[in-house]
């Protein structure tokens, strides 16, 4: 490798600056230390140490190396698709996997896996290939394939698709590497990458793109079994101060849309054309509000998206005769002029460029500062796309500002979409921060609705939640037999939609004329309990649980030990008071009769299963024949079918309090709830529990509990006692589905305590807590 001096090095530097290295920060620093030590040697080849130079990953991207090793270990998927914005660092995440990879590789005496790297342009490539290298401490890493340079070993090959395409792929053996990673998947569909993927069979494919969703109809996610591994969420980038702030106007035009064709989930388009061409008087709303919302509009580099060329050209004549130099491009308009209608903008020749199906995507321009929506957009992913637009950090530009025009809206288009894709709220929280005006925004973010919009807005999320069960069975009909998991991710319904409290996919399947079997007097019943299995995701467990919902599943009696504690986590899940039997066989001989409720709580364990988020850890020593594992999901239930707290004459309804003591398994189990409200809890019952760091959780006692009582000495010396602590949590009571499941952080030791009457006490985790939890956790305090 060359620094940009000429000197090659191949080996380390050491010095503590670097002990928290940042590629995107401390790029330069590391080119000035290398370039010092070449100028103290005689030979153009330096030996420089990065023993101390470790590329940590940063929280959000700590979160999504977890979760494609989630993808990998727990659902056997070694296709997957890394969906990040621009600029937050898609190619670090790859680089970090891939150094997993190799330590693991090299733990188990292997030698470190194949690489090659693929994207189009030559740029991309050399940046690629000088991240890996820092990211793995090592400056002879990889070969350049592109522009004349060929690889001499083959190993670990950063390569454009021209040159492999030029090479012929489909020479070289289908297994050839071990890894390939594909930069800017998004352009796959072109015949080069088509060809390339089709013959290469690796261990492990990984995608990278900003854009997951293409114009052309092209399905991207055919590549990944028709899902997206690990998304970098708008508000986690924003709250990382990886993009720029945005302030949102949500304005009401005075458009009616209800009474436009629907067609294939969005409004028929010619329609959309004859309401807003020529409309001039939603155009003087839209000249107005622009004027209104910014302090200069001579200074303002904006994109309006429009729903077609002749949309556009009214639009871009509208603001031209207002003053305002405007222009109006497409997909019709030649690549030269497009370049030169940027390259006006930049240079604000031009204030705004109005646009027909295009700038979704590949549009690298920072310094647009205004986005204006001027059509609906129904898919939440092209509105995040054409939001992003403006999003990039650019010297100069403190916020995008953002303004949708709103008209009146067929119940069918979905608000709660887009507003869950800017918040990261629940549907079920939106209806609150809508009324509150969205207070919980990342800094430097507004969402802002005018009076007309709010109401337009409250109305559509009501009516998503009111009127959607007739939608749903409309829906099924529509699409014909099939699972639940199919169902939610075609409909892009949620799981509460379906499993709300009086609801079922069993009464759906029934509702839409779908075969389903029978069941007995106790099936109501049982189907309100089926959303307590939502959160299954360890596979044993889930295992257990299938094996006991089968037709021919095991009796109670014929199971080994550690199956029959999960048969009771099963069993207090279905009935929490016992359900009235005196024995678990009694109870999971009456379930065998309820055979659409067996077929229900089967499809509900598969879809958590699924979706399952953290790898399930199993406990060692004393614990280690203990069901429970270490960042799985239990509910209240679970956790007390699973320490042998619970039985038949102690019910897990009775248990009210968030400590338990289990004398059986001499542990001591706290369930934390992190985000507390004042109508859920009392004065004295409002601990503060919250992350310290990763591996240090703050937590208090009870308000009656002393330094110097039987509890309280358990607690501070409970490795004299061998007493086991273990610490369960979660970050609200309740969830869309109902009743919140804990996660379980695994034991912990004592570290420190201050106070009395409660007690805090600082616990070190054995395992450094799941990224997510951590923040949750973290912001708490």
């Amino acid at each position: 490798m060359l620094n940009k001096f000429g000197a090659t090095f191949d080996t380390y530097w050491n010095d503590s600056t670097f002990e928290s290295y940042d590629p995107a920060r401390d790029r330069d620093r590391l080119d000035d230390a290398l370039a010092e030590a070449s100028g103290r040697t005689s030979s153009n080849r330096v030996t420089i140490s990065l023993a101390g130079l470790e590329v940590r990953p940063r929280p959000y991207q700590a979160e999504m190396l977890e979760e494609i090793e989630v993808e990998r270990e727990v659902h056997d998927r070694h296709r997957n698709l890394v969906v990040a914005a621009t600029g937050t660092g898609k190619t670090v995440i790859a680089a970090l996997d891939y150094r997993r990879l190799r330590d693991a590789a090299l733990k188990r005496g292997e030698p470190a896996p194949s690489l090659l790297f693929v994207a189009h342009r030559r740029e991309i490539l050399q940046q690629s290939l000088r991240t890996y290298r820092e990211v793995l401490a090592d400056a002879s890493f990889g070969e350049e394939y592109h522009s004349g340079a060929r690889p001499e070993r083959w190993r670990h090959v950063f390569a454009s698709v021209q040159a492999l395409t030029a090479y012929d792929v489909t020479s070289m053996p289908a297994d050839a590497f071990n890894i390939v990673v594909v930069d800017e998947f998004h352009h796959a569909a072109a015949p080069t990458y088509r060809r390339l993927l089709n013959h290469l069979q690796p261990d492990e494919l990984l995608g990278l793109t900003a854009t997951p969703e293409r114009t052309d109809g092209f399905d991207l996610l055919s590549f990944f079994g028709g899902r997206t591994a690990v998304e970098l969420r708008l508000w986690d980038a924003l709250s990382a101060d990886l993009l720029c702030p945005f302030h949102y106007f949500g304005i009401a035009d005075g458009t009616q849309l209800n009474e436009l064709q629907w067609k294939r989930g969005r409004y028929d388009e010619r329609q959309l054309e004859e309401l807003y061409t020529g409309n001039d008087n939603r155009s003087a709303v839209v000249l107005r509000e622009v004027q209104d919302k910014l302090s200069d509009v001579r200074t303002m580099r904006a994109l309006g998206f429009c729903v077609s060329v002749a949309h556009a050209e009214y639009m871009a004549k509208t603001f031209n005769e207002a003053g305002i130099p405007a222009q109006a491009v497409s997909g019709e308009t030649s690549t030269a002029v497009r370049d030169q209608a940027l390259r006006d903008l930049k240079d604000r020749r031009v204030n705004a460029l109005f646009a027909a199906d295009l700038f979704n995507e590949g549009l690298d321009l920072p310094e647009v500062d205004t986005v204006l929506f001027l059509r609906p957009t129904e898919s939440p992913t092209v509105f995040l796309q054409q939001l992003g637009r403006g999003l990039r950090q650019s010297d100069g530009k403190p916020v995008l500002t953002a303004l949708d025009f709103v008209g009146h809206q067929r119940k069918e288009f979905r608000f709660d979409l887009r507003f869950r894709a800017l918040t990261g709220k629940t549907r079920k929280g939106l209806e609150d921060q809508v009324k509150q005006g969205f207070p919980a925004l990342p800094s430097g973010c507004q969402i802002v609705l005018d009076k007309v919009a709010q109401e337009v807005v409250l109305s559509n999320l009501k009516g998503q939640v009111a009127g959607r069960w007739q939608d749903m069975i409309r829906e099924l009909r529509s699409q014909g037999d099939q699972d639940l998991g199919t169902f939610v991710h075609e409909t892009g319904v949620e799981l509460s939609d379906v499993l709300r409290s009086g609801r079922s996919w069993t009464s759906l399947r029934r509702d839409a004329g779908m075969p389903t079997r029978d069941g007995s007097s106790n099936e109501t019943v049982l189907l309100r309990r089926v959303r307590a299995l939502a959160h299954v995701d360890d596979p044993e467990r889930a295992q257990t649980y299938r094996r006991l919902l089968q037709d021919d599943g095991p009796a109670y009696d014929e199971l080994a030990p550690l199956q029959r504690t999960f048969a009771r986590m099963l069993f207090f899940s279905l009935w929490p008071n016992g359900g009235g039997f005196t024995s678990y066989t009694d109870g999971f001989r009456a379930l065998r009769q309820e055979r659409a409720v067996r077929d229900e709580l089967l499809e509900v364990t598969n879809f958590a299963m699924d979706h399952a988020r953290h790898r399930a850890i199993p406990l060692t020593g004393r614990l280690g024949d203990l069901a429970l594992r270490v960042h799985a999901r239990y509910q209240r239930e679970e956790i007390l079918a699973a320490l042998d707290y619970a039985n038949f004459e102690r019910r897990p309804s009775t248990f009210q309090s968030g400590v338990l003591y289990s004398e059986p398994r001499n542990s001591d189990a706290f369930l934390v709830t992190l985000v507390k409200s004042e109508a859920d809890y009392s004065p004295t019952t409002m601990y503060r529990d919250y992350a310290i760091s990763p591996s240090l959780f703050h937590w208090e006692t009870q308000s009656n509990t002393s330094v110097s009582s039987k509890v309280g000495q358990r607690y501070l010396n409970h490795r004299d006692h061998d007493t086991k602590i273990l610490i369960f949590a979660r970050e609200h009571k309740l969830t869309e589905l109902g009743t919140s499941p804990y996660l379980f952080l695994g034991p912990a030791t004592y570290t420190s305590h201050t106070g009395d009457r409660p007690i805090a006490i600082t616990w070190q985790l054995d395992r450094p807590m799941p990224t997510e939890m951590f923040q949750a956790a973290s912001v708490v305090a």
